[in-house]
């Protein structure tokens, strides 16, 4: 038995391994074709014993460093395909082909070699593959060919995951066939055509911009197929209507939009789904609500709107801010009470909701439909005269002749009196981490984030000099563990870096005998730094490598410049018992450190006998920084004109502002800290664009300068495209020192930036100036005036901004300001787009706050015109409310 048993054994262990080397090879060689003629006489038993090395091969390239991206982009796919053939099971082949290690660089599967290894697979088999490879949301779309092949030889239903509908409409869609051609002949029609109606997001295909005649528009397409019975066409229609009310923005539902308006429903079909209608009139972005409050006007023009379902779609409307939706609503109203009188008890009582309209010409309007179809019902005439006290106040005499003395005013509790929001107060910052392990905790976490607050990096800093100084071996011991993974660490790693070491990576190397890779300031003299970011991280970076190279012969005990509250401030008084401290353990200050703490210690003179009596050179610097050598920055203000640039563009005329040079500091100073005293024009250039919290740290106690440097980042906010244009605003108006012109003119521009969330930053801190009692709203005015005849800020821009800031409750401080802006667009040749909006605002604050003011120069020639312009309209309304309040009588137009 044994001399015939061992020939027969033998061949077939030789022939294993010898496969199982062939595979490998021609998997690490990436040679994909090659596999399934490998793989297919494999029996299980061998397939499961070549899948080990497979798996091996697997970790060797997930573990490999980014450098063997050439080895994993070849490999991967060739992987793909061999593990798939080794598996029997379908939910492991499943996780194999969906593996996001393998398919990182290679997003699509391997089609061919996967379908020519399984198709000999048992049909249930690759039906259960399919639908677990269609259940992998991660790679279900990529995958929708290989499912589609698999659910053909299985002769399975298709699956309908989200995945599978994305996959299959970018396939159907790149057909060169016109699409309802394609979608006429596709088998999974009608079980994905559905689905394309209930997808968590919105199928991006249909989001592409088609033409509307073109060969491969989903709408027309999908139209065309239930005008054929291919599709049923109520299916259409509840998917379509159902994916409206989900809701979403503008641009994810317009193909639904337009695929409903391509049925063109029918007066019955729209009738039935009337409650829908009203819901999207309600709630839905304004494209999509105007065209459901067309269909609803049809059907009440038709008589299929009941008088209630009008009566609640109206509620809602008129409480919108679009004018357009709110008067077209108006109308529609108007046209029914008109058709059909008796549904005024039901109707009258929602154009309530239009009294407190921002826009009182919709007021206007709603009160003329009260008076037009006003019944004699009591009830219903009271609770129109309840509501009245919504309106403008020039529109409350009518309203007492409509609904009777009910309507008036009540007397008013006494004088107007601006509440302003709280101002922001800075936290104190915390005391350095007490333990090592604490410092340790922090430091780790500082250097591991992208960002780090201005309290986290100054503590973690702060930790490091306190520990290293008391027992740098026990922190250098606490330490080596937790940065065990970075590259400074890693000789295989730092060889492939060559730039220098970051913030606290550098303390953290010199704590641990690290050497840096470079050095982390430019040599005295060698360039100059256009950028004020640059120039605060050059800064921030003298005082890292400062205390790192005193580690190893004199260690700071701890550091003086550390702030006390969160804007980067520093109490003089606490500054002053560091350098008494100092002065007993025999200290000296760091050159570098001691410059960071004049430079955000806060101004008060009655430090300055204090700092005097230390008797140290420190202190004599201390005194003479809270005098008059630390007085902020001079800045003065021109306007740049208009310049030409041989490539077309064109940088239009602004205002900007120059800073001088600070004499003290350029002096007496480090290096590093030249490039923020030295003399600034607003040509240079911020290649950083933004502002934050760690850049006004580095000054929080001259926010004029600070202004003055971000100024031509606010200012390309408000005259381009610039997004996060004004992030540096509110910080600033937090921030301390002397609010001047550079702070006002910065706060101007950001009031006109082209984005509404710029806008809101500027509003923002604004209120912030206005609570400290620091705004001086004659100058923003001013500054306004000036701008907008530049061209910097735009009417519209300004309106939306002003608007938000009256919203507040600020009324007198948003009157102040328009008080000196407005001459600047009354008096123009043109009226420029905006005005009326701007006139509006004032109208409304000087209404609520009781303005009594002089007419603004050129209101009363516009008021004057005639007409029924929103300009003309407004400026009257101004006009009036100013007279009033003087006690003079107001005449209409």
């Amino acid at each position: 038995m044994t001399p015939t048993a061992t020939p027969t054994a033998t061949p077939s262990v030789n022939i294993t391994e010898d496969t199982t080397e062939d595979v490998l090879a021609a998997v690490r060689a990436g040679r994909t074709a090659e596999l399934p003629g490998l793989l297919k006489p494999l029996e299980p038993a061998q397939g499961r014993a070549l899948l080990t090395g497979l798996k091996e091969l697997r970790r060797e390239l997930r573990s490999s460093r980014w450098e063997r991206w050439e080895d994993r982009n070849r490999t991967s796919p060739a992987l793909v395909v061999a593990g798939a053939g080794c598996l029997t099971g379908a939910a492991a082949a499943a996780a194999w082909i969906g593996a996001a290690d393998l398919r990182r660089w290679r997003p699509r599967p391997p089609v061919a070699a996967l379908l020519d290894v399984l198709s000999g697979r048992d049909p249930k088999w690759l039906g259960d593959l399919a639908h677990r490879l269609a259940a992998r949301s991660a790679t279900a779309e990529q995958d929708y060919p290989l499912i589609r092949e698999f659910v053909r030889l299985a002769g399975c239903p298709m699956p309908t995951t989200d995945g599978c509908v994305e996959g299959w409409a970018t396939a159907v869609g790149a057909s060169r066939s016109p699409l309802v051609v394609t979608l006429r002949h596709d088998p999974y029609l009608t079980a994905l055509a559905p689905r394309l109606f209930e997808t968590a997001e919105p199928v991006g295909v249909l989001t592409w911009h088609r033409e509307p005649d073109g060969p491969d528009n989903w709408p027309t397409a999908l139209a065309a197929l239930a005008d054929e019975g291919c599709l049923d066409r109520r299916v259409l229609l509840d998917g379509c209507t159902a994916r409206l009310l989900r809701g979403g923005k503008p641009a994810q539902l317009k193909p639904y939009q337009e695929i409903l308006e391509a049925l063109r429903p029918t007066l019955e079909e729209e009738r039935e789904r009337a409650a829908d209608w009203v819901a999207l009139a309600a709630d839905a972005p304004s494209a999509v609500a105007g065209s459901a409050q067309q269909t609803l006007a049809r059907l009440a023009a038709a008589g299929e709107l009941a008088p209630r379902l009008l009566a609640e779609m109206s509620a809602a409307v008129l409480f919108r801010p679009e004018k357009k939706l709110v008067r077209s609503q108006l109308v529609l109203i108007g046209r029914e009470l008109t058709r059909n009188p008796a549904a005024a008890p039901e109707l009258l009582p929602e154009l309530a909701e239009a009294f407190g309209h921002a826009d009182t010409g919709i007021q206007e309007r709603a009160l003329k439909l009260v008076a037009a179809h006003l019944t004699d019902d009591p009830g219903l005439r009271s609770e129109l005269a309840h509501r009245a006290h919504l309106l403008s106040p020039s529109h409350r005499a009518r309203a007492v002749e409509v609904l009777g003395p009910d309507a008036a005013p009540t007397e008013e509790c006494g004088p107007y009196q601006e509440i302003l929001p709280p101002f922001p107060v800075p936290a104190p910052l915390a005391p350095a981490p007490e333990t090592v392990a604490e410092t340790v905790e922090l430091v780790a976490a500082v250097i591991n984030a992208r960002t780090a607050t201005v309290e986290e990096f100054e503590r973690a800093l702060d930790g490091l000099v306190r520990h290293a100084y008391r027992d740098r071996a026990a922190l250098a011991e606490a330490l080596r563990p937790a940065l065990a993974d970075r590259w400074l660490l890693d000789p295989e790693q730092s060889r492939y870096s060559t730039h220098e070491l970051p913030g606290l990576e550098h303390m953290a190397a010199c704590v641990l005998d690290a050497s840096p890779t470079g050095t982390p300031q430019p040599a005295p003299g060698s360039w100059r730094i256009d950028c004020h970011h640059t120039a605060t991280g050059a800064a921030t970076r003298a005082r890292v490598v400062e205390a790192a190279r005193r580690i190893g012969s004199r260690p700071a005990p701890f550091l003086l410049a550390t702030p006390t509250v969160e804007t980067g401030s520093l109490d003089p008084r606490v500054l002053v018992a560091r350098l008494v401290e100092y002065g007993r353990l025999g200290a000296e200050p760091g050159p570098a450190d001691f410059a960071q703490a004049l430079l955000r210690v806060r101004r008060d003179a009655s430090v300055v006998p204090e700092a005097a009596a230390l008797g140290t050179p420190a202190g004599d610097r201390l005194a003479a920084w809270l005098g008059d050598a630390g007085r902020p920055v001079a800045v003065t203000r021109r306007t740049a004109p208009t310049v030409w640039h041989r490539w077309g563009g064109e940088t239009p005329a602004r205002l900007v502002l120059d800073t001088e040079q600070r004499i003290t500091v350029v002096r007496e100073f480090p290096h590093p800290f030249h490039e923020l005293a030295r003399e600034r024009k607003a040509a240079d250039r911020c290649w950083d664009g933004r502002a934050d919290a760690s850049l006004i740290a580095v000054l929080p106690e001259d926010r004029e300068a600070l202004a003055a440097w971000c100024l031509p980042a606010v200012t390309a906010g408000a005259v381009s495209e610039a997004r996060e244009a004004t992030t540096a605003l509110p910080l600033l108006a937090a921030a301390g020192g002397p609010a001047g012109p550079a702070l006002h003119l910065a706060v101007a521009s950001g009031l006109g930036a082209r984005h509404p969330e710029d806008r809101l930053r500027a509003v923002d801190a604004l209120l912030t100036l206005a609570a400290r009692g620091e705004l001086d709203t004659v100058r923003l005015g001013c500054d306004l005036a000036e701008l907008i005849t530049l061209g910097t800020v735009k009417p519209t821009r300004l309106a939306d901004s002003l608007r938000t800031l009256s919203a507040t409750g600020a009324y007198a401080t948003t009157w102040a300001v328009l008080d000196h802006s407005l001459p600047a667009l009354l008096t123009r040749t043109a009226d420029p787009r905006g005005a009326g909006d701007l006139l509006s605002t004032a109208a409304e604050c000087a209404e609520r706050c009781g303005a009594a003011a002089p007419e603004p120069a050129g209101l009363a020639a516009v008021a004057a015109r005639g007409g029924t312009s929103r300009l003309v309209t407004q400026a009257v309304r101004l006009r009036d409310a100013l007279r009033r309040n003087e006690g003079a009588p107001a005449t209409g137009n």
